[in-house]
């Protein structure tokens, strides 16, 4: 993958970073399928405005419907809600850790349903050891969680699988022709009529108190910046890099500490930056370039 989409990785590392605290906040007050609800409804509109602003228009070919549809559902709809029930339950640290083992799903999907990303030695050993860093950078006591409330750390790997199927399935919409953005707002849309008519049926919205501001700054955070910016990020990374946008996984928990540290004046200790050294490693294994590196030149060849 080229530098420009390792910085747009960072940048959707970044978005997706916060969307943790975000689900954080807005936990505290609203239940899980109003809270999905809610964060791709305010998505899909917020791209609806730019789609009319760039003067685009949305396709009506029932195929490319059909494609959003099943986007919407893996990439969406399934993962979100098992994510957020499953935080409701968990600290999201230990739900980034689980979050952070997508590429070993994706690995494994795209070696069984693609025949260009299959498995090779350096790909295995650098998931390996991104996962390991994210381990080390979190620490020994969110570790000490694995094992507990089973259920929710189950909903949180079953999600993973989701998004590995998606980063599969997304690939067909750059052989459509359909741009990022708009392929970002199909699935937006998609995701809309799947999870509002659910929200209205199992929460029943109307029946409890309005949430306060923190909750409501959250959702339109989770919903403008984490879903409708980053999906704009995800599309376009993926038209160039197919399913390893789920790599983002792995930096997400090193954005997330980074703004602790920038934001709310947290403390970065020696073990996020030993996570952040074995993380970086791994995707530079993943990349290609460690073993560029590590390989000794040919006799006779010149730097």
């Amino acid at each position: 993958m080229t530098g420009r989409v390792w910085l747009l990785l960072g940048a959707l590392s970044l978005l997706w970073g916060g969307s943790f605290f975000f689900i954080g906040v807005a936990v505290r007050e609203l239940p899980p399928f109003t809270i999905v609800a809610s964060r791709v409804v305010l998505a899909a509109l917020v791209l609806l405005v730019v789609l009319r602003v760039m003067n685009l228009r949305l396709p009506r070919q029932h195929g490319l419907w059909l494609a959003f549809l099943g986007m919407g559902l893996l990439n969406n709809a399934i993962p979100f809600t098992l994510i957020v029930w499953g935080q409701s339950q968990i600290p999201s640290g230990l739900a980034s850790i689980l979050n952070a083992t997508t590429p070993i799903s994706t690995a494994l999907v795209a070696h069984a349903f693609t025949s260009d990303e299959k498995l090779t030695p350096a790909r295995i050993l650098g998931v390996l050891l991104g996962l390991a860093g994210v381990a080390v950078m979190l620490g020994a006591d969110l570790l000490g969680g694995l094992g507990q409330n089973l259920p929710a750390q189950a909903a949180c790997l079953l999600a993973t699988v989701s998004y590995a199927f998606a980063g599969v399935f997304g690939r067909r919409f750059r052989r459509m022709g359909v741009p990022p953005l708009v392929t970002a707002s199909g699935q937006l849309i998609a995701s809309s009529l799947l999870l509002l008519p659910l929200a209205l049926v199992i929460d029943r919205p109307w029946g409890f108190a309005l949430p306060g501001w923190p909750v409501i700054a959250a959702l339109v955070a989770l919903a403008v910046f984490s879903t409708a910016l980053a999906y704009v990020i995800f599309f376009r990374v993926m038209a160039v890099a197919g399913s390893n946008v789920n790599l983002v996984t792995l930096l997400v928990p090193v954005s997330a500490i980074l703004l602790g540290v920038l934001v709310l004046g947290e403390s970065l200790l020696p073990r996020h930056l030993l996570g952040f050294g074995v993380i970086a490693l791994g995707l530079l294994a993943i990349d290609g370039r460690l073993l560029r590196i590590l390989k000794p030149a040919p006799p006779g060849s010149h730097p």
